[in-house]
């Protein structure tokens, strides 16, 4: 047992029937069923062969995308289900369902060691209302239920909570290290502990910073919240809409935490947000009303840089600018260059659009940990208790 939840290495899985709920919520490319990143899958197949070679037969659970509680033709499991056997090396059954008498069947014929998927959770409008009928009818398929979806694990829908109350509940090797890694960079860690956060979404944000800040050593701000944190100083933040609880919140940590905080000297602005606007660099006290700041500039960057290269323990949540456009990108790549170069710390990165910047540089595999959860990612990093976790005793 792993802080207060139970793992795989606490059950005998052979001969059992075992449903496994994983986030197997994958992009497609635009109008089409092609998956264009499959790390989702990746992510989950320890678990899934560790249960497998232990003798236990699985019937695998995911949504995908939002199909408010009733079919979508264009959101059938099917695609999905043929990567995962592709990946698996394993023939996976189609279970139907997601509940009800034919995906109990199906779930029932399945011998020790076969895998069965079911039909998208969110099918069923009882997925999302976490109704209980739909959770009983999902664990009547199995003896035992383990929860792999660190990426849903801030939802309490009926297959990520609702299913804990029928069934023996276990934590999957993914939502184990998911939890173990971000619990690393937000608890006991080692110093100095830095903490890189960006992003679009300032009111999401400030309230990381906020819970961070009493744990690492510095946060380093970039992204959408620069313009929020240099109105609080009484600068001007050029065009950026902001409201009057971000820059409160603002204000009470510069206030609270001004020796912990690292804000930008200087930012690139542009005067639209365009894929071909002229980027320009200015100091930070000198951004005019009109220019709106879509990343950080150059010294900054660098200073940045230099705080991470000396750090024992890092997280990153966040671009530090509008990185998926190059005049906008310099930031977030200095940011993302010497956190994967600093071999010796332990590194972290969670968000979807930071672990989507890491994947396009290339640079996975020197970072110690990239989260599979995006909002799951960003409710942990607040200090939010997920239903998900909570639901498995942790």
């Amino acid at each position: 047992m792993s802080n207060g939840w139970k793992t795989l290495a606490d059950l005998d899985p052979d001969g059992k029937r075992c449903l496994v709920r994983v986030d197997f919520n994958v992009p497609f490319a635009p109008g089409t069923q092609t998956i264009i990143d499959d790390s989702r899958i990746v992510a989950a197949l320890p678990t899934v062969k560790n249960l497998l070679d232990r003798g236990a037969s699985l019937i695998v659970c995911s949504h995908l995308g939002r199909p408010k509680g009733k079919p979508s033709p264009d959101l059938r499991m099917a695609p999905v289900r043929e990567r995962f056997a592709e990946l698996l090396g394993a023939d996976v059954t189609d279970c139907g369902g997601p509940a009800g008498p034919d995906a109990l069947r199906t779930a029932s014929s399945l011998g020790p060691g076969k895998v069965g998927m079911l039909e998208n959770l969110r099918f069923d409008p009882g997925e999302e209302s976490n109704d209980e009928d739909f959770s009983n009818g999902l664990a009547a398929l199995a003896d035992f239920y383990v929860n792999d979806a660190f990426g849903a694990a801030h939802r309490a829908h009926a297959s990520v909570v609702g299913v804990t109350a029928w069934l023996p509940s276990y934590a999957g090797l993914l939502m184990e290290k998911e939890l173990e890694m971000l619990g690393r960079v937000v608890g006991s860690h080692e110093k100095p502990s830095v903490a890189v956060i960006g992003g679009a979404k300032v009111a999401d944000k400030i309230g990381v910073i906020s819970n961070l800040l009493d744990g690492v050593d510095k946060v380093l701000v970039g992204g959408g919240m620069v313009a929020a944190f240099l109105r609080a100083q009484g600068l001007k933040s050029g065009a950026a809409d902001l409201d009057d609880a971000e820059l409160e919140t603002a204000g009470t940590l510069l206030e609270r935490h001004s020796g912990k905080l690292g804000l930008p000297t200087d930012v690139t602005v542009a005067p639209e947000f365009s894929s071909e606007a002229a980027a320009s660099v200015t100091a930070a006290d000198g951004v005019s009303e009109n220019d709106l700041i879509l990343d950080i500039g150059p010294k900054t960057a660098e200073a940045y840089a230099e705080e991470i290269r000396r750090a024992s323990t890092i997280l990153w949540n966040g671009p530090m600018g509008v990185a998926e456009w190059e005049q906008f990108s310099r930031g977030t790549r200095t940011v993302a260059n010497a956190i994967s170069s600093n071999s010796a710390a332990v590194s972290v990165v969670g968000g979807g659009s930071t672990a989507e910047v890491v994947s396009r540089l290339g640079l996975e595999q020197s970072i110690t940990h990239v989260s599979t959860g995006g909002g799951a990612s960003l409710e942990y990093l607040e200090g939010r208790v997920l239903p998900g976790v909570a639901a498995l005793g942790g």
